[in-house]
Parts: C-alpha cells; sequence; structure tokens
C-alpha cells in the first residue's frame, strides 16, 4: 500500500506542478498546492477568497469536494464548473449570505469512489457484499482502485486540513460557521462527514446525492446500510442543518424514490425545515451545469447573512 500511495504521490505532483490556477471573476484563488497529508494522497486544494478579503474577518469556511470542478470550466475534464466564484460573490455583495471563503478539495481519481464512499455503512455489509462492490467494474476500470478509505479522508480534513486553514486565513473556526458541500458521491461524504463530525461542521449540502452508492440503481443492500446508517448513527437535529436534492435526468433519474426514503427517515429523527430542507428540480440532470444553476440555494441554505 505504501509504495502504491508513494506512485501515486508521484504522478499527482507530476500532473499538478502544471496546473494553473483557476481564473475567476470575482475574488481570487490562493493554491495549496499537493497539501501533505498522512492520511491519503496529498492533492491540491483551491482557497477561493472573495473580493475585499480580509475586510469582512471573521469568514465563514465551506468546504467543496471535487475541487478541481469548481470555478473554470476551461480546465474541467468535461468543460463544465459549478461557476462558484461567481455564485458566491453575487450572494455576499447583494446581503444574502454571510461573508465566507471556499475550500475547494480536489478529488484523487481513480480513488474518489474510495474516498467518498461512507466507510462505516460499507463496513456493515456483509463480507461477500463488500467482495461484490470491490469486483464491480466501471467500463474498463474498477469502481473502487482501493479499499474504502473515507474514514481517512474525513480525518484529513478535520484533523490536517482545517487546522492549516483555520490558522493561515482570518476564519471563524468554530462549527457553526464550518459547513460541507458535495453533489453525487460528494453528496454522500458531504453526509457522512455531518454525521461522523457534528463537533467540526454545522451543516451539509448534499446535491444530486449517490444514494445509490454503486453502478446499479437497485442495489437495495448498499441502499439499506445508508438507511440504517441514517438510523442509528445522523446527529439530532438540534444545532445541526443538512440540504438534499435531486434532479430527475440521466443518473439523477435514479434519486427520487431513494431521497423519498432518506427524507422520510430523516423526518422521524426530527429533521424539518429549517433544519432540513429537501428539494426536487425536475427536469435537471446529473452535472455541473445544473449544480451551478442551483447553487446559490443551498450556499443560502448553509450560510445564511449574521444576525
Amino acid at each position: 500500500m505504501r509504495i502504491m500511495r508513494f506512485a501515486a504521490l508521484a504522478l499527482l505532483l507530476t500532473s499538478t506542478a502544471q496546473a494553473e490556477l483557476p481564473k475567476v471573476s470575482s475574488g481570487r484563488i490562493e493554491r495549496l498546492e499537493a497539501f501533505p497529508s498522512k492520511q491519503v494522497d496529498a492533492r491540491n486544494v483551491d482557497i477561493w477568497l472573495p473580493a475585499g478579503y480580509p475586510d469582512a474577518a471573521p469568514y465563514a469556511v465551506l468546504y467543496m469536494h471535487d475541487g478541481q470542478m469548481l470555478f473554470d470550466a476551461t480546465q474541467t475534464w468535461n468543460k463544465q464548473e459549478w461557476h462558484a466564484d461567481e455564485v458566491a460573490s453575487e450572494l455576499i455583495r447583494g446581503g444574502k449570505t454571510r461573508p465566507f471563503i471556499i475550500v475547494g478539495v480536489w478529488n484523487n481519481d481513480p480513488y474518489r469512489h474510495s474516498e467518498y464512499f461512507p466507510q462505516k455503512p460499507f463496513a456493515a455489509l456483509s463480507s461477500a457484499d463488500q467482495a461484490r462492490l470491490y469486483a464491480a467494474g466501471r467500463g474498463d476500470k474498477a469502481m473502487f482502485a482501493r479499499p474504502v478509505e473515507s474514514d481517512r479522508y474525513l480525518d484529513f480534513l478535520v484533523n490536517e486540513l482545517k487546522p492549516h486553514v483555520d490558522q493561515h486565513y482570518a476564519v471563524d473556526p468554530s462549527r457553526e460557521q464550518t459547513v460541507v458541500m458535495g453533489s453525487s458521491m460528494g453528496g454522500l461524504i458531504s453526509m457522512y462527514a455531518l454525521a461522523e463530525h457534528p463537533d467540526v461542521f454545522g451543516a451539509a449540502a448534499c446535491l444530486s446525492t449517490h444514494w445509490a452508492g454503486t453502478i446499479a440503481p437497485d442495489d437495495r443492500v448498499v441502499q439499506q446500510a445508508f438507511y440504517d446508517y441514517l438510523d442509528s448513527r445522523f446527529p439530532a437535529p438540534g444545532s445541526h442543518r443538512i440540504y438534499f436534492d435531486h434532479g430527475d435526468a440521466t443518473l439523477d433519474a435514479w434519486y427520487p424514490p431513494l431521497q423519498a426514503e432518506v427524507d422520510r427517515r430523516m423526518h422521524a429523527k426530527g429533521y424539518a425545515f429549517p433544519r432540513m430542507l429537501s428539494l426536487s428540480f425536475p427536469g435537471t440532470d446529473h452535472s455541473e451545469v445544473s449544480w451551478a444553476k442551483r447553487l446559490h440555494v443551498p450556499m443560502q441554505f448553509l450560510l445564511p447573512p449574521r444576525p
């Protein structure tokens, strides 16, 4: 495993050395290049600072997964982006959110599925079902390129990256000012981050959450493991908030019944507005284009204006 990590790090260092900073229309990007970790492979972290930073300190912090997809479509694999800088700038400027920075944590393809699949639900599966998932492929590639290590990924976020951000940026490190967001598998790991570290994250936004967990829309064993985890491990709603949404086209066509069951279980735990918001966006698909168009909604939910 150590040899594999060193090889992955060497490949990452080679590729990131040539990566330009994303071009943004407002604010600026500072990069933590190949940020080191004892838990996971090093990766780039792009930190967006709004115009005028640090004048409105202390800032809230939004941690976003798939960080290379957030700001500049000219640099992404599919030429799409979240337009995170434009949306955040407009919301902050209009007083619709509190001032915040974005910490965009790059994914570590091809290990994204291994880092984003919630580890405790995976561990609850039988050995046979775990082996079945590890043997599953996506095209000519394995769905899991290494064993599930999302607990290590969260340990990296909480105990390595967050202390660095808190020390070097003009932010409020409290739970109430620390939130997390992602889409698809990034939605799963955002839910898991809030559940596993409720003392660190005050709220999470999960867009087009991939409750299927795998490349099959009807793997009920995996889905049940997520439901059971929510029932047993998700924190009470008293001081936490969570946002869910989904479309109904392309991969998002899988999600309406799965999210409905999640909503039912969350309501049974006592979650309701304003502690929880679950929305459907008919006609939208599973893409950065769709997430960008509605990004203002979860940002306002996670980061409402200061009283």
